[in-house]
């Protein structure tokens, strides 16, 4: 439901999510560790300080910053994402309220994907680096501390395989009705098809 809510208006009309890439959930709650706490903490003073006013005031102050300290925190961990389609992969940053970023992929611009699994932590939790390098630029554009990048890496081949697959029969399919096109013209007016002689 969120995720309908916050991505869809990324994709095209005939475009469907195979599926959202985030960050492992432990990267999440280490930048939501300190928000949490001080918004817990300013709730504990609030009871503490319950009947003065000008301290109460102060302090229902500090917790209303506290949430908007942890929704910052929370759509930097959530809204950075890759969307895998079935078309390409669109590559999400969020850098703060007003500044966001998108780039769109397609299948037929990707030369190669690999993911790197480094140290004890990304060993024991199974995250690690996904990259993706295209072929027009030969840039790598990567997405760090992906939970279960191996399977991440099936998705997005899978996905490339189809949507190169149906491109190559759509291809095959113009170059043919051009081709016929090219006989019949030659046949209502006459002539031979290129190629052959009388």
């Amino acid at each position: 439901m969120l995720d309908s809510f916050l991505f869809a208006k990324h994709l095209e009309e005939d475009e469907h999510v195979a599926v959202i890439v985030h960050k492992h959930w432990l990267i999440g709650l280490k930048f939501l560790f300190w928000p949490t706490l001080s918004f817990l903490l300013s709730w504990a003073t609030l009871f503490l300080v319950f009947g003065q006013n000008i301290i109460f005031y102060i302090v229902a102050l500090w917790s209303m910053s506290s949430i908007v300290w942890w929704l910052r925190y929370f759509f930097d961990y959530y809204l950075d994402a890759w969307i895998i389609t079935n078309m390409g992969i669109i590559d999400l940053e969020w850098h703060g309220w007003f500044h966001r970023q998108s780039t769109r992929v397609l299948y037929s611009d990707i030369q190669g994907v690999s993911y790197e699994i480094n140290g004890v932590l990304g060993t024991m939790l199974r995250y690690g680096v996904i990259n993706v390098e295209k072929i027009s630029t030969g840039s790598v554009f990567s997405l760090t501390h992906v939970s279960r990048p191996r399977s991440v890496e099936a998705v997005i081949l899978k996905n490339m395989e189809a949507y190169l697959h149906s491109k190559n029969l759509k291809d095959a399919k113009h170059v043919q009705e051009l081709l016929a096109g090219l006989v019949a013209g030659q046949m209502q007016m006459g002539g031979t098809p290129p190629g052959k002689k009388k």
